[in-house]
């Protein structure tokens, strides 16, 4: 049932950030900035042949073949690996591997990732739904590592030497 979950859910942010792309595409292609709150926010049709911040331009392959290593072994975890109890490690995991999704379909399909999401109070790239989920999802993941996940083993010496106090106990009376 988790797994069926996660995949429903990982689905449905996928769609809805190729809906919001397919909805840029038709208002958004050959417009000028559409703003949407005054020097704060605006809509602009940007076609990204690059990776985060427009660096490494026309490498497709690549990003294509980077993407989808490192959302299969995301995906593995998420499903399979141990990690899967803690529930900000699904979601941002499902964050992360919805957003990478999301860009791979337009990479693969277009060559390139449609962006319309522009910051208009300084000078940051234009992006997409897909880009906020990745940055979500790292943030939640970073938190999770940094903050609540727990690596370390109870040493077995003290699980031994809290069951010799627990047998120590006074039984003469």
């Amino acid at each position: 049932m988790f797994q069926f979950t996660v995949l429903a859910i990982t689905a449905a942010l996928v769609s809805l950030d190729q809906l919001t792309k397919w909805l840029a595409v038709l208002s958004l292609k050959n417009a000028e900035t559409i703003t949407i709150i005054p020097k704060v926010l605006g809509l602009t049709y940007v076609e990204n042949t690059g990776a985060a911040f427009g660096i490494l331009q026309g490498q497709r392959w690549l990003f294509l073949i980077l993407t989808g290593a490192v959302m299969a072994a995301i995906l593995w975890l998420l499903l399979f690996g141990s990690f899967r109890k803690h529930l900000i490690f699904n979601i941002s995991a499902t964050l992360i591997v919805a957003g990478g999704i999301g860009n791979f379909i337009d990479r693969s399909i277009h060559g390139y990732v449609v962006d319309f999401i522009e910051v208009l109070f300084f000078e940051f790239p234009v992006f997409n739904v897909a880009d906020c989920y990745v940055v979500i999802g790292s943030v939640l993941l970073l938190v999770f590592f940094l903050f609540i996940y727990d690596d370390k083993k109870v040493p077995i010496a003290s699980k031994t030497e809290e069951t010799h106090e627990d047998d120590s106990t006074d039984r003469t009376n």
